[in-house]
């Protein structure tokens, strides 16, 4: 893994009044960072959306058409949970009872992921070196989608902002099939961790038998319950995972990938003009902060400066957070980069594409 380095020079302390004051938010408050009622009901109502489509599938003689829109129903809950309970614990805010974090943490076995190599590539490259090019994987969609003006162009991007919103819908089955095992050699051999250094074989078992038990739920059992062609069986995990990919590659997208944003490199010494907290000022947008229905759904995700500089934090406290962090930037003369609502953050994003698939040269 290469070196890069953060500056260490804030001459305007901006994190350590932001920190001050949010600290003091907690302590006059006498509330705890983690979650509390409001995201444990949430959870129930996320798993309740995820398992039971898939119970009454089982169970209850229903046509085809019924079956597949429960599918869809699946979909919505997976995202929900990965954004609302997985996210949240395995950044440890879930809970204040480490258990409890590691317990739902684990929800990412049924989402088609797995613990090691998502902490690794959220918590550890994207969380620290977020947008920057070669470090961040989130920005880094291989040929296909040119996220950056700093990845190699191809003619094919010029279509890039029409046919990119239907590859977003693949990200889970992308997990699912290739993603967890081509991660987890890279990482196992640049020894990355969120922590200390895990035990490989370990890891590979881990991966191996909670892949044939994700498996063995969602395609064998129904294929084996329900008096459907194996065609069918897959045609519904299909649908299940498209409609997940797409809400969480939306959501992503609209937080990172947006005109708002930047994307800068380190020089040629591995140095990055700002210090981290200011960093993530700079690499992350909002988008419709006041909209209730989409920061409940989406965990808080839509409140991505909050969440950049205080991953620990639970996503429920995020909308009081805000009003802080939004202050203090603008205080220091740093950005704070929002859109009022998701509409115009998707118009942005995909304007965005437009501009990076045209040919740099010509530009």
């Amino acid at each position: 893994m290469k070196t890069v380095h953060f500056s260490r020079i804030d001459k305007a302390k901006f994190f350590r009044t932001l920190n001050k004051r949010v600290n003091n938010y907690f302590k006059e408050n006498n509330i705890k960072r983690t979650g509390d009622w409001r995201l444990y009901s949430k959870a129930i109502l996320m798993f309740v959306l995820f398992l039971v489509p898939l119970i009454l599938i089982l169970s209850v003689n229903m046509p085809n058409w019924a079956m597949l829109l429960l599918t869809i129903v699946m979909g919505i809950g997976m995202a929900g949970v990965g954004m609302n309970v997985m996210h949240d614990s395995n950044h440890d805010s879930f809970s204040s009872k480490k258990w409890v974090n590691k317990l739902f943490g684990s929800s990412i076995y049924i989402l088609a992921g797995n613990v090691y190599n998502w902490k690794v590539q959220h918590n550890v490259l994207h969380h620290t070196f977020t947008n920057v090019k070669g470090m961040d994987e989130d920005i880094d969609a291989g040929r296909i989608i040119r996220f950056s003006k700093h990845s190699k162009w191809l003619k094919i991007h010029k279509f890039q902002k029409y046919y990119s919103i239907f590859l977003y819908g693949l990200l889970t089955i992308n997990w699912a099939i290739t993603t967890d095992i081509k991660q987890m050699r890279s990482y196992l051999k640049r020894k990355l961790s969120y922590g200390k250094f895990p035990n490989p074989a370990t890891e590979w078992t881990k991966l191996i038998i909670s892949k044939l038990v994700y498996y063995s739920l969602w395609i064998v059992l129904p294929l084996l319950v329900l008096d459907l062609a194996w065609w069918q069986v897959l045609l519904g995990f299909f649908v299940m995972h498209y409609t997940a990919g797409m809400i969480l590659s939306v959501v992503f997208q609209l937080a990172h990938v947006v005109p708002n944003t930047e994307m800068p490199l380190p020089d040629k010494n591995g140095n990055l003009e700002h210090t981290w907290a200011v960093h993530q000022l700079y690499t992350t947008s909002n988008f419709a902060p006041s909209n209730w229905i989409v920061n409940f759904y989406t965990g808080g995700l839509n409140h991505q400066v909050e969440h950049h500089i205080f991953p620990h934090i639970s996503h429920v406290h995020y909308n009081k957070l805000a009003e802080i962090v939004k202050k203090t930037a603008n205080e220091f003369n740093l950005p704070y980069n929002e859109y009022k609502t998701m509409r115009k953050a998707l118009k942005e994003h995909f304007n965005h594409l437009g501009n990076l698939g045209k040919n740099p040269q010509l530009a």
